[in-house]
């Protein structure tokens, strides 16, 4: 089975996700009418990790290695190059083909694939003609089946269907967060740098649970809990843990608090801070501030 195919068979089977049917028998042998259907809900991803680009057969490299070598690649390394002839409009047949993964914290986590065709201009820009160690990207979609073995040379992982994908480097994204005017740059950056760090390499962070994707999207989008970290440094309090509880005022939506303690390195007294996110669907949204919080 070629891989375009099977690209085709998971996007089928990501929107039948959407719309699988319960029991559809009659409630008795009188009426004829079908019990009614019940949509399972879609599973969100929003994952910080690295995509890489990779072959899913031998044909498709041999393909690549034919471009390559009637092109100008004297001179670049081999992912400049691999940059230089996937970013060409005329070579956009091949760049269909080519299977993209997003590792997390070095691990393979998922197999790429735009919702829209349009987007895969998003997979080449993610490929960075100058790597660093540094590099992240941010993608958020919609979890899929595990790929079968013929779409990614033999690599079976869940599927993610995306609609936006973030690429950037940690410093950017460190020098870009607004800073407090009560806290210096040599107080902030640390902090941030420290803060960002406990987030990403948390346990099992692969954007998945709501728990997650709400650590992930306070951690891209609101620049207040950098400054609630930085601010407790300052009065000598150190990161205690970060925690993640259903909301009570949740109703009908799905809401989470996100709790920041921090502990006095004096005292030992405990401070906590929390603010509430809604990730009921694939984009998550502030609910409230950050805002002291007091056990119940």
């Amino acid at each position: 089975m070629e891989t375009t195919t099977d690209l085709k068979d998971i996007s089928d089977a990501i929107e039948a996700q959407a719309c699988a049917s319960c029991d559809a028998s009659a409630p008795d042998a009188a009426d004829n009418a079908s019990a009614a259907t019940t949509p399972a809900p879609p599973s969100w991803i929003y994952a910080i990790g690295t995509i890489e680009v990779r072959f899913p057969s031998l044909a498709l490299e041999k393909e690549y290695a034919q471009l390559l070598g009637r092109g100008q690649a004297s001179g670049l390394t081999d992912r400049q190059a691999l940059q230089a002839v996937i970013a060409k409009p005329e070579n956009r047949y091949l760049t269909r083909q080519l299977c993209w993964v997003m590792s997390i914290e070095g691990l393979e986590t998922y197999i790429l694939y735009p919702r829209d065709a349009a987007d895969l201009t998003q997979l080449i820009e993610a490929v960075r003609p100058n790597p660093s160690g540094s590099d992240l990207d941010v993608v958020i979609g919609q979890k899929g089946p595990v790929a079968p073995p013929s779409v990614c040379n033999g690599l079976t992982i869940p599927t993610v269907a995306f609609d936006q994908i973030y690429s950037f480097d940690r410093e950017a994204l460190i020098k870009s967060i607004p800073k407090p005017d009560q806290i210096s740059v040599e107080e902030f950056a640390p902090a941030a740098s420290e803060l960002l760090d406990r987030i990403l390499f948390m346990a099992d962070n692969a954007g998945a649970t709501d728990e997650h994707r709400a650590l992930n999207y306070l951690t891209m989008r609101y620049p207040a809990v950098y400054a609630t970290a930085a601010a407790a440094f300052g009065r000598n309090a150190a990161l205690d843990g970060v925690t993640v509880n259903p909301s009570s005022l949740a109703g009908a939506r799905n809401i989470v608090e996100v709790i920041f303690s921090f502990r006095d390195r004096t005292t030992d007294v405990v401070e906590k801070s929390f603010t509430r996110v809604d990730v009921t669907e694939e984009f998550p949204f502030l609910v409230t501030k950050m805002s002291p919080y007091f056990d119940r």
